[in-house]
């Protein structure tokens, strides 16, 4: 169960001292790490949709929501910092569950599709604002351009229409901090943002004693999102963090000994993801659909909504790269 909405919009925004002090100044950036001035509530607080102040939305209401920066962080990637609606506190509903927003695209004339989910890069805690790391693919023949050239177009003063989902589940529940001891993450290209958005939860919480692998694959060099952040953790953290980074299309790196090769092999899981025999080991699998088959097998689709939309996502079998290296199914999550 989630915190009401009432006590979501009252909630005011403060640094986390006395955590953040087990933190060089480098990670406390990267974490963004805040804390509630008020009390926490119990995490089994009642939830009602319709318990939201006049003056703030529930966040899965469909809203609008300002720009406050835009930056450009590789040729077709930008990071956007993006302000909260008026009284409103978190974007979601508590301040340890992943969040994920889908965009609205206000000018469907120019864009493919009408809207698209994205997961922040911030701490979920993060008070009155969020960040979004977007890819701007190239427009179609006829001109269209997808969501994400939509937002990485928005300036600072413009405003995107977006609401928040409902909390993944992750093999039954949303929460990741305190479940398991050894976790994976493999990103294939900006299938890393909604991964960091895990790290950084889980890095907030070291006191549960989580050693986390990340593997990270992408086409080439230049194509790697988040690197110098990843490789802070890495290199603040080593006991806890490890980074492993492969390319798919640039043989001038195959020499080097700071990349690995191939889109994913049994060699490549055993040698930088956790060992499937420890106790309390998660993998999470994250990027486009060809790239969640080939480490683990199809997502599939449950029948569509009422009101005509995509039904919800259904894991299916373990299949694929994890599943030859001795994964089983309750070890892998296809986020």
């Amino acid at each position: 169960m989630f915190l009401t909405s009432s006590f979501h919009c009252s909630i005011r925004r403060s640094f986390a001292a006395q955590r953040g002090m087990k933190y060089s100044l480098a990670t406390q950036s990267l974490l963004g790490i805040f804390t509630l001035t008020t009390p926490m509530m119990s995490t089994t607080a009642t939830t009602t949709g319709s318990s939201a102040s006049q003056n703030c939305l529930a966040p899965e209401t469909k809203q609008f929501y300002p720009v406050l920066k835009n930056e450009k962080v590789s040729s077709d990637s930008h990071i956007l910092t993006i302000g909260l609606p008026e009284n409103r506190a978190l974007l979601g509903w508590e301040e340890n569950i992943p969040t994920c927003i889908s965009v609205a695209a206000n000018n469907e004339s120019l864009v493919v599709a009408k809207a698209k989910s994205y997961s922040p890069i911030s701490h979920p805690n993060l008070k009155g604002e969020f960040q979004l790391l977007v890819k701007a693919y190239p427009p179609q023949e006829d001109g269209k351009m997808g969501v994400g050239a939509y937002i990485c177009g928005l300036q600072e003063g413009d405003v995107m229409e977006a609401k928040v989902k409902k909390p993944r589940q992750m093999h039954s529940s949303p929460h990741v901090l305190g479940r398991w001891k050894h976790v994976g993450l493999v990103a294939g290209g900006t299938g890393i943002a909604p991964l960091y958005q895990i790290l950084v939860l889980l890095m907030s919480a070291q006191e549960l004693n989580c050693k986390i692998h990340i593997l990270s694959i992408n086409r080439k060099q230049e194509d790697i999102l988040l690197k110098s952040q990843l490789d802070q953790f890495a290199k603040e953290h080593p006991d806890v963090v490890s980074v492993t980074y492969s390319l798919t299309g640039n043989e001038d790196d195959e020499n080097s000994p700071q990349f690995l090769m191939g889109r994913g092999t049994v060699q490549l899981a055993k040698q930088a993801l956790p060992d499937p025999s420890l106790d309390d080991v998660m993998i999470l699998v994250c990027g486009k659909n060809g790239f969640v088959e080939h480490w683990a097998g199809k997502v599939g689709r449950g029948p569509p909504k009422p009101d005509g939309s995509k039904g919800p996502k259904i894991q299916g079998p373990l299949l694929g790269v994890l599943n030859d290296a001795g994964y089983s199914a309750s070890q892998v999550f296809k986020y």
